[in-house]
């Protein structure tokens, strides 16, 4: 069967930017989603589009049809009192270099470094983390199904194998795509 929309996926991969991995997934840990759902950058759908369950891929995304350049407009200084519970700010979680979630006036989720902590505010950076840079991605394309109706409904994939994707325990976490179904959902 050939990966094409709403056609559940299974598949390892690697990828890299400037030569270095960033993420490796692995057939112990295979990634499942369902295609052309919105989930993932459109120009890695579109280079699997049409493998079938043994080919192997390796393309480059470069960095505008991935996640665009990195922009001085997502770098905002916020009030300190923001991070504050009980008046107090956890320096172990709002902290340089952490990566700290948050929502917005309309409820979406955002995640943001840590960039600087001053007197009154708290820089951070809202650019995903791999702005600016061209992707390479390798890997083997593992299965390719139909996905099933309660699947196509809720939007992920349900399974119990210890893959990554959405099993019966996680499937209440990822109810809208502001979540990941992916490792670690």
């Amino acid at each position: 069967m050939k990966i094409d929309v709403n056609k559940v996926v299974t598949l390892t991969y690697e990828l890299t930017v400037e030569g270095e991995v960033v993420e490796s997934v692995d057939v112990s840990r295979p990634f499942t989603f369902i295609h052309g759902t919105g989930y993932l950058l459109p120009k890695f759908e579109e280079n699997i589009q049409g493998l079938i369950a043994g080919d192997e891929f390796s393309f480059d995304v470069k960095c505008a049809e991935a996640y665009g350049p990195a922009s001085e407009d997502n770098v905002v200084e916020l009030p300190k009192n923001i991070f504050e519970v009980d008046g107090k700010m956890d320096t172990n979680v709002v902290a340089p270099g952490n990566v700290v979630p948050m929502l917005d006036a309309e409820g979406n989720k955002h995640h943001g470094i840590v960039l600087e902590i001053t007197d009154a505010n708290v820089v951070m950076d809202f650019n995903h983390p791999m702005a600016g840079d061209d992707l390479s991605f390798k890997g083997k394309v593992i299965e390719v199904r139909e996905a099933t109706a309660e699947e196509l409904a809720q939007g992920h994939v349900h399974q119990n194998n210890g893959g990554c994707g959405c099993d019966d325990t996680q499937a209440a976490n990822c109810d809208d795509k502001s979540e990941s179904c992916g490792c670690g959902c």
